[in-house]
């Protein structure tokens, strides 16, 4: 059972319900959640919800470790094998678009592409859309003229490997973690203006139960701003009012406005890379 949906959106509460009917094991999806260095500014489950069903991959990596998709994808498929062994339904709940796809699509194993052409074509100029159409015609014409981040590594790999890119996914599907599988696919998405005000609330409920304390923790370990951890929102915002720069109430509605538009980015992402799931509204 997958279960994904915009922050603030109620996946959690969800999650723990149909574990409960269902006797699963709920299996984190999300890319901040993982960190245990930020339990509040990630709004985790609570030690009172992990009591009520097991809870996997939550908190299990410092905030040092420059985690990615693939060890989350190595680390999940370990955990739904568990589960499944058991006897018991995985339930694998989140916000992070790529962990689905990776466990559903793979990841393509693409061989490293040589650093000459890797240079070369993104500091080219022109139409690059027009030069992936001479190597690629099945990419150019799945990708938008306007998509050039994409056009770049479409072209990248065809040069590098001499194969077009969906020849590398489509090897990697054959081998996702859920290829085959039967799963039921939840995707939550309500109300906009609902959906807002939850996470106006839940933000500021954040900074009021901790939220300013653990963004100081997490600061006093000196980790570069490139890290995955830095990038949670929450952090940024936070450290603003802590180094003096920024009043807490600005502080607050900055990291609302942040998660306002990390929602939308979620559910850009939603419908154009991964349709076809049920959709809730409430």
């Amino acid at each position: 059972m997958l279960i994904a949906g915009p922050t603030a959106s109620g996946k959690s509460a969800l999650a723990i319900a149909l574990a409960l009917e269902e006797g699963g094991v709920i299996v984190n999806a999300d890319a901040m959640q993982v960190y245990r260095d930020l339990r509040i500014l990630t709004a985790r489950p609570s030690e009172e919800d992990e009591s009520q069903v097991p809870h996997r991959l939550y908190g299990h990596v410092p905030g040092a470790s420059a985690y990615s998709v693939a060890r989350w994808l190595a680390d999940a498929s370990a955990e739904i094998d568990a589960v499944w062994r058991s006897g018991r339904v995985p339930v694998i709940v989140g916000g992070t678009g790529l962990y689905f796809k990776a466990l559903e699509q793979g990841l393509a194993d693409i061989p490293l592409i040589p650093p000459d052409i890797t240079e070369k074509w993104r500091a080219a100029k022109g139409d690059l859309h027009a030069e992936l159409a001479k190597r690629d015609k099945g990419a150019a014409a799945r990708l938008n003229p306007n998509d050039r981040q994409r056009i770049i590594r479409a072209i990248e790999v065809f040069e590098g490997t001499g194969k077009p890119l969906d020849h590398w996914q489509r090897a990697a599907q054959g081998s996702a973690v859920l290829a085959g599988v039967e799963a039921r696919r939840i995707f939550l998405n309500p109300d906009r203006k609902t959906l807002h005000a939850r996470a106006n609330a839940r933000f500021e409920r954040m900074v009021k139960e901790g939220g300013i304390e653990e963004a100081r923790s997490l600061l006093e370990q000196g980790l570069g701003p490139n890290m995955p951890v830095m990038k949670a929102i929450g952090v940024k915002q936070m450290a603003a009012y802590l180094a003096g720069q920024t009043p807490l109430e600005e502080a607050v509605k900055a990291g609302q406005t942040a998660t306002r538009q990390y929602i939308k980015r979620q559910l850009t992402w939603w419908r154009h890379q991964m349709p076809g799931w049920e959709e809730r509204r409430a």
